[in-house]
């Protein structure tokens, strides 16, 4: 069970983390126990009823431990030096990476605000090239000074316009890619607590695409956002180390959650929204589900954006409707996106006072691509 303290409350008397993020504070979260894990037939029904679904202590990281602290050192460097390809010369990336993987370019991606450095790869087997432009991406997680927070994507071809729905087969060689640089992936591709689990959710064997491999940094965080893409069911996401809190409902039930809450806290709506016209802008989309249903899905929705990822007051709501979740090392949290309507909107923060590794991996149904990545 979860419980928020506003910003201006005296410190509770149990153990709290802090919720800051990009300079705003927004709350204490105080954590009671830790939930169990529940049934598989329970996930099931949870994944087809678009939402969100904790599993505590899935992941043995002990078991990666070595790798975890290796994934560390590169993300050290990255923020030290702006780039990687020393860390990728060097033991133990340079023996996994041998024989598998050429590294053909180096990209410093200065059309890019948010990008640092993309590597590119092609991938090789007996000496012969089977896939080409393969490459990993390393990009702040936003334009503020003061976070930390980076990702390392995964993918293949034109940024922004490949299809992994398309050629699975390169995308197939992207994750191997990804177990190459980060092994400790593994913990989720291979996992056999996890993967019959998936088979029963997806009813099929589980393929892991668009692989992104996360540090969430103090006062950083990703902001209220989807995760649909064409062909895919949903995100796995693993703490790996560190913890994060996290707001996830599908987006019917955020929409709810959002009206109900302007109309009983106005006050709070004013605080984030200063401007009258403003206000009733938001009022009137409120007052109109699918033209809000639109808005939200448009790329600028400043109006719903300053509620959800700005207002102290929204953050509690939300605790106190049971949407947030605690992820510690070795749990995942399973969230369905399967279409622009349904799919579980999400907001993630760093509870820490270091970066924490975690993994956010698309799933789909096994088609012609294999989960497993020997």
């Amino acid at each position: 069970m979860l419980r928020l303290i506003p910003p201006s409350s005296p410190p509770p008397s149990q153990p709290a983390y802090m919720l800051c993020r990009r300079g705003l504070q927004l709350g204490s979260i105080v954590s009671c126990g830790r939930p169990g894990r529940p049934s598989d037939a329970e996930v099931v029904t949870a994944w087809r009823a678009d939402r969100p679904v904790l599993l505590p202590g899935m992941l043995d990281v002990a078991a990666a431990g070595v790798d975890i602290r290796q994934a560390h050192l590169l993300m050290e460097q990255v923020l030290d030096s702006g780039s990687m390809v020393s860390m990728l010369d060097a033991p133990p990336c340079a023996r996994r990476l041998a024989g598998k993987f050429a590294l053909v370019a180096v990209s410093g991606e200065e059309h890019d605000a948010q990008g640092i450095e993309k590597l590119y790869f092609d991938a090789c087997k007996d000496d012969t090239v089977v896939a080409e432009d393969l490459w990993c991406k390393a990009s702040w997680l936003s334009f503020h000074d003061e976070d930390a927070s980076l990702r390392f994507r995964f993918s293949f071809g034109m940024e922004g316009f490949e299809d992994v729905a398309a050629d699975p087969e390169r995308q197939r060689w992207a994750g191997r890619l990804t177990e190459a640089i980060f092994p400790e992936s593994r913990l989720i591709t291979e996992n056999e607590t996890l993967l019959p689990l998936l088979c029963t959710v997806l009813s099929g064997d589980p393929a892991f695409v668009e692989r992104i491999v996360y540090f969430n940094a103090p006062n950083g965080g990703a902001q209220m956002h989807h995760d649909v893409e064409r062909g895919h069911a949903g995100v796995i996401y693993g703490q790996l180390s560190g913890s994060t809190f996290w707001l996830a409902a599908a987006k019917p039930v955020l929409m709810d959650e959002l009206t109900a809450f302007a109309g009983h806290d106005p006050d709070a709506i004013a605080e984030v929204l200063p401007d009258a016209a403003a206000r009733d802008e938001l009022a009137s989309l409120l007052a109109d589900r699918p033209a809000l249903s639109a808005y939200m899905d448009e790329p600028d929705h400043e109006l719903v954006e300053a509620v959800m990822d700005r207002s102290p007051a929204f953050i509690r709501h939300m605790v106190s409707r049971g949407y947030g979740y605690v992820l510690h090392p070795g749990d995942v949290l399973l969230m369905p996106q399967r279409d622009l309507e349904t799919c579980v909107w999400h907001t993630v923060f760093c509870l820490d006072d270091a970066p924490g590794e975690g993994l956010s991996f698309a799933i789909r149904k096994h088609e012609g691509l294999s989960g497993q990545t020997k």
